[in-house]
């Protein structure tokens, strides 16, 4: 139910990425919010300085699950089932925050990594429902920003804090420290063959190349997911520019992408893959990728609309699938 990834190219620009795993139907899109926006959040009133990108729906307000601001500061949300904790209220000091609304919150106010470890001290996360599922959304998120920076948000007590993510993945549940004490189970993994061995004087024959991986999990519950992108992102060849660099993330979210039907609920539903998105921190650009149509559609943020925009935008995708014909 969604898994992310941030990446650096070799010139030094840095991206973040995601798959939207559910199988309630979001209906995201991208939109731009301009600077300075008073957003009627369902924990109460929250203002914004910052411009950004993302995908988001309108509801009684703009909600996002992803995107990336003028800074460069991109955030993603993912699903934290049955870890997230939320308090009934805020203290008189804080901003109370509805977890639906961090995402718009973080993108609108914070510059970096580094200014969003402070703001987060200032913050409570509210047990308060979104409309469009009719529950509180169990939710943990990752940023990251042009320097590369990356940590995570865990609303497992009252206490918000970021917490270091050095690989840069993040799935699902369990918390990211778990995900990251799992990794040890498959440190011997490698992306070169490993001979075989004989035994009692018996020759092994190959099973073909691919040995060095034997043993890397293919499933997909959120610590498999976790794992495979982890060694895919580590021993994937370098790329030296944006197309390239795209490319190179939607094979690597090719690993963890869910195809209708192949993974059930208990309800009969089926979550899968609705959207993936990539956003280039570095040039302030963001991508999505629909279910039904895999050409990349993307926006970037212009001066002009930064500095001339004052009203939501919003870009509706094209589900039509592409084909080119060659003859």
């Amino acid at each position: 139910m969604c898994t992310s990834l941030t990446y650096e190219n070799s010139r030094g620009d840095q991206f973040l990425a995601r798959t939207m795993d559910f199988a309630f139907e979001l209906g995201g899109q991208p939109i731009f919010m301009p600077r300075n926006q008073q957003i009627q959040g369902d924990a109460g009133t929250f203002t914004t300085k910052y411009g950004f990108v993302g995908a988001g729906r309108n509801l009684s307000h703009y909600i996002f699950v992803d995107g990336v601001n003028e800074y460069g500061l991109g955030a993603a949300a993912l699903y934290f089932s049955q870890y997230a904790k939320y308090e009934a209220t805020a203290p008189a000091d804080k901003l109370g925050l509805a977890p639906h609304d961090v995402t718009a919150w973080a993108l609108g106010n914070a510059k970096s990594v580094a200014d969003l470890r402070e703001l987060v001290k200032h913050i409570q996360l509210l047990d308060i429902p979104v409309a469009l599922l009719g529950i509180t959304a169990p939710l943990h998120f990752i940023f990251s920003d042009p320097t590369g920076e990356t940590a995570v948000l865990e609303a497992t007590s009252h206490d918000i804090h970021l917490i270091d993510d050095p690989v840069g993945v993040m799935a699902n549940s369990p918390q990211l420290s778990w995900h990251l004490q799992n990794l040890s189970t498959y440190g011997t993994l490698q992306a070169a063959d490993v001979p075989l061995h004989d035994y009692e004087g018996f020759e092994l024959a190959t099973q073909g190349p691919g040995t060095g991986a034997l043993g890397l999990p293919g499933d997909y519950t959120s610590p498999s997911r976790f794992v495979r992108t982890v060694y895919n992102k580590h021993f994937s060849i370098k790329t030296d520019d944006t197309p390239t660099t795209l490319n190179l993330l939607q094979h690597l979210l090719d690993s963890v992408t869910i195809p209708k039907g192949v993974k059930l609920k208990a309800d009969g539903h089926s979550d899968y893959t609705q959207y993936r998105a990539y956003a280039n921190l570095t040039e302030r650009s963001y991508f999505m990728e629909p279910y039904d149509n895999l050409e990349l559609q993307g926006v970037k943020m212009t001066d002009e609309m930064l500095n001339d925009w004052d009203t939501p935008v919003e870009y509706p995708l094209d589900h039509q699938p592409h084909i080119s014909a060659l003859n």
